[in-house]
């Protein structure tokens, strides 16, 4: 079965080619690798160009204006191929058995929707000593993902393909996975977490990640603006998250 990996891409050249690497050292080699370059001025683009040159899996794309990670994300998910569709962003790693893990595991128990367990490492590589998502062991519908039971980092996520008739990513400029997930979950599927570490999310100074006041800004304008909750479930499910984002395992 054939992965389609998506990744968005904006003056990532430092990090862009680790990316790369961390596919080829898959052991799962039936994949492709649909990147699309959201107008990026310090080479990102002309070094996936040459890339794809000499390796046809990746298939390259380039927004005509700058239009932000989801629209970069729902171009290169409109062209893949794959029976499943994979994540990985333009500066987070993959450990090699990690395709091969989800695919066995989703074909094994017929699963349409699976994330893996990542630690935390920043700009150089080194690890920040912080696993999310470890503790998990049972499947998470919509109800949970609101109340933010399990963290679903975007470059963990794997989908089948078939089973959604729309992939395409809420266009917002943050939370856009987020909202998608969301959207997947609201259909009435779960998504199933594998406990096991099998991917890097790398913190960079500066990034959302680390602003907590804007990553909490965020979740309530999704529960109230893209969600459309009414104010006591939004407040109610803003308490489950403030209270996981301080506690969480």
């Amino acid at each position: 079965m054939l992965v389609s990996i998506i990744t968005p891409t904006y003056n990532a050249i430092d990090y862009i080619e680790s990316v790369y690497n961390s596919i080829c050292n898959q052991n799962y080699e039936r994949w492709e690798w649909l990147v699309t370059d959201d107008c990026s001025i310090d080479g990102t683009y002309e070094f996936l160009v040459e890339l794809s040159q000499k390796d046809p899996r990746v298939n390259v794309f380039k927004n005509k204006v700058n239009s932000g990670a989801a629209l970069s994300r729902n171009n290169s998910i409109s062209k893949s191929n794959g029976d499943f569709i994979a994540f990985i962003d333009s500066d987070d790693l993959w450990f090699s058995c990690k395709l091969t893990e989800q695919v066995n595991f989703m074909s094994s128990n017929a699963i349409d929707f699976c994330f893996t367990a990542y630690e935390l490492i920043d700009e150089n590589n080194e690890n920040l000593g912080k696993t999310v998502d470890t503790h998990l062991s049972s499947r998470i519908d919509y109800q949970d993902l609101l109340r933010k039971k399990a963290t679903v980092g975007c470059s963990t996520v794997m989908i089948r393909k078939s089973a959604f008739s729309d992939l395409e990513m809420p266009h917002i400029r943050t939370g856009q996975d987020y909202g998608l997930w969301l959207k997947l979950l609201k259909t009435g599927k779960y998504a199933y977490p594998l406990p096991s570490v099998l991917t890097q999310y790398r913190i960079l100074p500066g990034s959302l990640s680390r602003n907590k006041i804007k990553k909490a800004r965020r979740q309530w304008e999704i529960y109230r603006h893209l969600e459309k909750l009414d104010l006591l479930t939004s407040i109610e499910c803003f308490c489950f998250y403030a209270f996981r984002a301080v506690f969480r395992k």
